[in-house]
């Protein structure tokens, strides 16, 4: 009986740890997992192959030249007002021995006028200039006044600025000439170049799209990856989940890592932990209501006895000490005694706890228990649930692994589409036209780049010489003028004024020598480049050359476009032209539509059945946990009928509120004290000090410990009492508790197994649905796609006409105006040598 106390003391401790632990469990609530339909978690992220199969798009760059640019093109437009020649192309192209001269020269009259006035300035210029000579020979073209006039000052200002106007246009032209020539022989290297690079990267393009479309496929890798993580996960976090400071946290990242039969256990354990460790507290409560009872109730059968057997002791003692006081203040010696006399007499035993009920037959009733371990069944109640997650990736290994072979098969079906894909017989036509025409194109554009050489280096000799002729005429002028304010009289010979004027004709010289070089070079130049603007870029950029191709009987049969590319037979080049630029797919625009449905083969359930079924028939069983053992029912069954409620502790309680003595003794043995001081007589004094000292080892002695005892009773007795208001009903509330969480677990666990399962589903059906849309896009607008095609013929026009004829063109016309403004150079330079020789005969 001695250490059942410390038994049942020690047992209090481990249940309030573990209650305290249930307790921080409680407040600390895990979030469940939810399904997020849209969360960034879930996009899945693919390499984009654009870039490597795109053609890079040229465009217009801008130049400080573009004013000029549009002054040529508005001047070829005068010439050549006349529409694209559509009836003479047809006639060209199917049966050239069929063209007549008169259809040529009717379209190219504007051209064949500026040859009439090539030819004539050709033949013009060097008879002139024969001519010339023939007079400077003969001394009358060139030489001396006769006279000095008064007006002669005048003329010769007028020319020398004439002169000077004339020479600053031709190096305005000219410069504009050596920069276009230059540019020109800049772009023309790398245009020639780019067009059997363009041909062969759109070779280039149309082979790799077989391989675009394995890459395309092998991307499945991505999300088969993804599930594959999400299925089997890690397992590094936690062999098993206990309960300590930081589960939440530990939770949170388990499920981040853990695959998914981990998930599903994390998530039973989360949402049914609340209920589960309400009831484990709930039952806590009471197994400790039962050991702190039966601790209670030990003490209060203990201590009544107790505080009985003390008052028997005290009672004899108490009723002596009663007496002999008496008699002692009833003494006539005793001065002012009487005072005192009456508490004296109240001297007696207070309460009687030989009078309160007993709890002998209640002990009786709970004699041995608890039977059961209760704190040792709640760890194990707790430790059985918080094994959940481990549980679930046991029992859910199989389906993980059968899920893990469905992925495999998965791959093999995806595989069928690039198997499947009908490219090759469409672009094979494409592949062999492209191939030859980059053979066809070779020798022309060697011979265009010869020509561009030859050009080149005529135009820069050209120019060379026209910047010579600038040079006599700076130099004859600068020298004339100097050579003038040195004379004092205009009939003296003077050196440099004679220099000035040779320097002169040494220009005129020239331009006559080489004028007609310079306008054959300007008509061979500006006849091709105007060709090429009229005939080719301006019908380009109003689509009438798409037109002309797109009209029946205009080509021949061996370059029917349509037929070659194995277009649509109801679409042409220019609505072709238009579907390419705006990113239309091959299979559209080689009829691939017709011959393989892309949709079809890309519906999500046609690679998900296996697994969605193989999910969503599967079945297990986490849920199975036992709170409470039958030997610990029976426990609290029999702690709720062992009368502890029956007990009327409220005959305790008025039995606490008597003190032990009626009379309190430190109060009666203080009034002696007092008296003892008052009296005369030292006997007296002596008697009721040595009674003072008696009554107060009573009270220290005897009283205080029964007060103590009646102390640590109320205690007890307030415990019981409070426990009987509803100890019945909260046991039959726990038992029921615990009995409908016990059978609530597996039901509610398979519930959550079952919204886990199906929320693991639509996240990895997003994911299959995420890669076969991501197919379906890369295949029609990447892969797929013929917005090559479109993109190098607009490179070819802007290659062609914004790099080549712009500043060809603009080299012609420079060239031109430096050649017709040699013209009124010679005029004004013959004119002005005159004026820089002395005169022969001087008239006032």
């Amino acid at each position: 009986a001695d250490g059942a106390p410390g038994s049942l003391l020690a047992t209090a401790g481990a249940m309030r740890a573990a209650r305290l632990l249930l307790a921080w469990a409680l407040l600390h609530p895990t979030a469940s997992q939810q399904c997020h339909p849209s969360s960034p978690g879930g996009v899945l992220r693919f390499t984009d192959r654009h870039a490597e199969i795109q053609v890079p798009a040229l465009h217009r760059v801008p130049s400080s030249l573009d004013p000029l640019y549009g002054l040529v093109r508005r001047c070829l437009d005068l010439i050549q007002q006349n529409p694209l020649p559509t009836e003479l192309l047809r006639t060209a192209l199917n049966d050239p021995g069929s063209v007549r001269m008169s259809q040529v020269v009717q379209y190219e009259l504007g051209y064949v006028v500026c040859a009439a006035v090539a030819l004539l300035f050709t033949v013009a210029v060097p008879v002139v200039g024969m001519c010339f000579c023939y007079c400077r020979s003969r001394r009358r073209c060139g030489g001396r006044l006769r006279a000095h006039r008064r007006s002669l000052g005048c003329r010769r200002r007028c020319l020398l600025a004439c002169l000077s106007f004339n020479s600053l246009i031709i190096l305005i032209s000219v410069t504009c000439a050596f920069v276009t020539s230059q540019w020109v022989k800049g772009q023309m290297e790398p245009g020639l170049a780019a067009v059997p690079s363009t041909l062969r990267t759109l070779r280039q393009h149309l082979a790799n799209v077989l391989q675009g479309v394995q890459m395309v496929v092998d991307k499945f890798e991505v999300p088969r990856k993804q599930i594959i993580s999400d299925l089997g996960g890690k397992h590094g976090v936690g062999q098993h989940l206990e309960l300590a400071p930081g589960l939440d946290d530990v939770l949170t990242v388990a499920r981040c890592l853990a695959g998914l039969s981990r998930s599903v256990g994390v998530s039973i354990h989360a949402q049914l932990k609340a209920m589960t460790y309400a009831a484990l507290v709930d039952l806590q409560d009471r197994a400790g209501d039962l050991q702190t009872s039966l601790h209670h109730l030990q003490i209060l059968h203990r201590t009544a006895r107790a505080l009985a057997a003390a008052r028997a002791e005290l009672e004899p003692a108490l009723r002596e000490r009663r007496r002999r006081v008496v008699a002692l203040l009833d003494d006539p010696r005793c001065t002012s005694c009487a005072s005192v006399l009456g508490r004296a007499q109240g001297l007696e035993l207070g309460a009687d706890y030989s009078k309160v009920p007993s709890v002998e037959k209640v002990l009786q009733t709970l004699a041995g228990l608890p039977r059961s371990d209760f704190a040792e069944m709640i760890r194990q109640a707790n430790g059985t649930f918080n094994s959940i997650p481990e549980l679930a990736v046991e029992r859910m290994a199989q389906v993980i692994q059968d899920l893990r072979g469905d992925l495999a098969r998965t791959a093999e079906k995806v595989q069928s589409i690039a198997d499947s894909f009908p490219l090759p017989d469409y672009t094979r036509p494409v592949s062999e036209a492209l191939v030859k025409a980059e053979e066809q194109s070779q020798p022309y554009l060697r011979e265009v780049e010869r020509f561009e050489r030859y050009r080149w280096i005529a135009g820069t000799v050209l120019c060379s010489i026209i910047l010579l002729i600038l040079l006599c005429n700076v130099t004859g002028m600068a020298l004339g003028a100097y050579g003038l304010s040195k004379r004092e009289d205009p009939s003296d010979y003077e050196c440099r004024g004679e220099a000035g004027a040779k320097f002169l004709l040494v220009g005129v010289g020239l331009a006559f020598l080489f004028s007609w070089l310079l306008i054959l070079l300007v008509f061979a130049t500006f006849l091709v480049g105007g060709n090429i603007q009229t005939l080719v870029c301006r019908n380009w950029v109003n689509q009438e050359i798409y037109k002309f191709i797109d009209t029946p009987g205009n080509l021949p049969p061996s370059m029917n476009l349509t037929r070659q590319l194995n277009l649509r037979r109801d679409s042409n080049l220019s609505s072709t032209y238009r579907e390419c630029k705006s990113g239309a797919g091959l299979w559209e625009v080689l009829q691939l539509d017709r011959s393989y449905d892309l949709d079809e083969h890309l519906k999500t359930p046609k690679y998900t059945a296996d697994f969605q079924k193989r999910l969503g028939d599967f079945m297990v069983n986490l849920g199975d946990v036992r709170l409470l053992r039958s030997e610990g029912r029976q426990d609290l069954e029999t702690f709720a009928r062992s009368g502890v409620d029956e007990v009327d502790y409220g005959r305790f309680q008025e039995e606490m509120k008597n003190p032990v003595v009626q009379t309190s003794l430190p109060g009666l043995a203080r009034n002696l004290e007092g008296l003892q001081k008052m009296q005369r007589n030292s006997t007296v004094a002596g008697w009721l000090a040595a009674e003072a000292r008696a009554l107060w080892h009573m009270q220290n002695s005897t009283v205080q410990s029964q007060e103590a005892l009646v102390a640590k009773l109320g205690e007890s007795v307030q415990f019981l009492s409070r426990l009987a208001l509803h100890l019945k009903e909260r046991v039959k509330r726990t038992l029921a508790t615990t009995a409908s969480v016990e059978a609530r677990l597996p039901m509610q666990a398979q519930q959550i197994l079952r919204q886990e399962l199906g929320c693991f589903t639509r996240k990895e059906l997003r994911y299959f649905a995420q890669y076969l849309n991501w197919v379906g896009q890369t295949l029609r607008e990447d892969v797929a796609s013929c917005q090559p095609l479109a993109t190098a013929l607009d490179n070819g026009r802007v290659i062609l006409c914004d790099r080549i004829a712009d500043p060809w063109n603009a080299f012609w016309f420079s060239l031109g105006c430096c050649t017709f403004f040699l013209i009124p150079n010679i005029i004004f330079a013959v004119r002005l040598t005159k004026h820089f020789r002395p005169i022969r005969n001087r008239l006032m």
